[in-house]
C-alpha cells in the first residue's frame, strides 16, 4: 500500500486525480494541500482525509505525491518531494523553464525515486498500442499534428487558468502533441515557430534521424474548428493516431498502476518519467525562443 498526498484542488485534481487515487486498491490517499485552504478542506472532506496547510508536512506524511498545480508551482513541490525521497506522479509540463525541469530531474536522479508524468494520451491503451507499433515499424518520414481547443468559452473549467492564459497552447497542449511525436520520430534537434490567428502557434520540428514534423496548437480556436488530428507518413504509407478510448480518470488510474509497478520492481526507466518530461520542456523552451526571435533554434546535443 502506497500512501499519496494530493497537491492541488482545481477541476483536474478534483475530477481526475482524487477519484483515481481513492479508487485504487494499492493506494491510500493521506491528505490534500492546496493554495486555497477552503478548497483544500472541501476536497479533503469528500475523501475523509485531512487538509494540510503546509507543503512539507504533507510530503513528510506520505510515500508519493500527486501534483495537479500550475507547472511553476509543481516544479518546486516536485523538487522538495523528490529530495525527501518521495515518488512523483506529476502533470505536464513538469515546469515552465528548462532550469526548473533540470532541478526536478536532478532531485529525482539523486534520490533514486520513481517518477511518472501524466501525459494523458500515453495512458490510453489504444493510443499507447498505436505508438508502440509505429515505433517498431519505423521508416517514418514525418508527421503532422493539430490540437485546436477552445477553453475560453463560458463554463469551461480551464478558462480561468492564469498560467494557460499567459503561456497559451504551446505550453498547455504542446506537451500532449510532443508526447505523441517523440516516441515515434525520436529526439528533436531544431525548432522553428510562427504565430497564427487567435494566439495559435505553428511549429516545424527536425528530428535527429532526419524526419520532420509540424504541429499546430491553439487554446482559443473557434468552437467550430476544435480538433485532435495526428498523422504519420513514411515508407509504409500513412497512419492516423486513434482517438482516446477511455475517460481521463481511467487513464490516470493506469498511470497510478504503472507508478506502483515501478516502485515495487525498483526500476526507474518509465517511458514517461521526469527525464522524458524534461525532454518535452526543452523542445517547448526552444520553440518559445524561436517564436520570440523569429529564427530556427538548435537544441543542445
Amino acid at each position: 500500500m502506497l500512501t499519496f498526498g494530493l497537491f492541488g484542488t482545481g477541476h483536474w485534481a478534483a475530477q481526475v486525480h482524487a477519484p483515481a487515487l481513492a479508487a485504487h486498491p494499492g493506494v491510500r490517499l493521506a491528505g490534500v494541500w492546496g493554495r486555497d485552504p477552503v478548497k483544500a478542506r472541501a476536497l479533503a472532506d469528500q475523501y475523509d482525509v485531512p487538509a494540510f496547510d503546509n507543503v512539507d508536512a504533507l510530503i513528510e506524511a506520505v510515500d508519493a505525491v500527486a501534483v495537479a498545480l500550475p507547472p511553476d508551482v509543481q516544479a518546486d513541490i516536485a523538487v522538495r518531494a523528490a529530495t525527501a525521497g518521495r515518488h512523483l506522479l506529476l502533470d505536464k509540463p513538469v515546469a515552465l523553464s528548462l532550469p526548473d525541469a533540470d532541478r526536478v530531474v536532478t532531485a529525482a536522479n539523486t534520490s533514486g525515486i520513481a517518477s511518472i508524468v501524466f501525459f494523458t494520451n500515453r495512458f490510453h491503451p489504444t493510443i499507447a498500442g498505436f505508438l508502440a507499433a509505429a515505433a517498431a515499424t519505423g521508416g517514418w518520414h514525418g508527421a503532422r499534428g493539430m490540437i485546436y481547443a477552445s477553453i475560453f468559452q463560458p463554463g469551461n473549467p480551464y478558462g480561468g487558468s492564469a498560467w494557460r492564459r499567459t503561456h497559451g497552447g504551446l505550453w498547455d497542449i504542446g506537451p500532449h502533441a510532443l508526447s505523441l511525436i517523440l516516441p515515434v520520430l525520436g529526439p528533436v534537434v531544431r525548432v522553428a515557430a510562427m504565430d497564427g490567428p487567435r494566439d495559435s502557434i505553428h511549429l516545424m520540428l527536425a528530428h535527429a534521424d532526419g524526419a520532420a514534423s509540424t504541429l499546430s496548437l491553439a487554446l482559443d480556436a473557434p468552437p467550430a474548428s476544435t480538433t485532435f488530428d495526428f498523422v504519420f507518413h513514411g515508407e509504409n504509407g500513412i497512419d492516423v493516431v486513434p482517438q482516446r478510448d477511455a475517460p481521463a480518470v481511467e487513464a490516470y488510474g493506469l498511470a497510478v498502476e504503472q507508478l506502483l509497478a515501478e516502485v515495487d520492481a525498483g526500476t526507474r526507466d518509465h517511458r514517461c518519467d521526469v527525464r522524458f518530461g524534461r525532454e518535452v520542456v526543452a523542445v517547448l523552451a526552444a520553440a518559445e525562443t524561436a517564436r520570440e526571435q523569429g529564427r530556427t533554434v538548435t537544441l543542445p546535443a
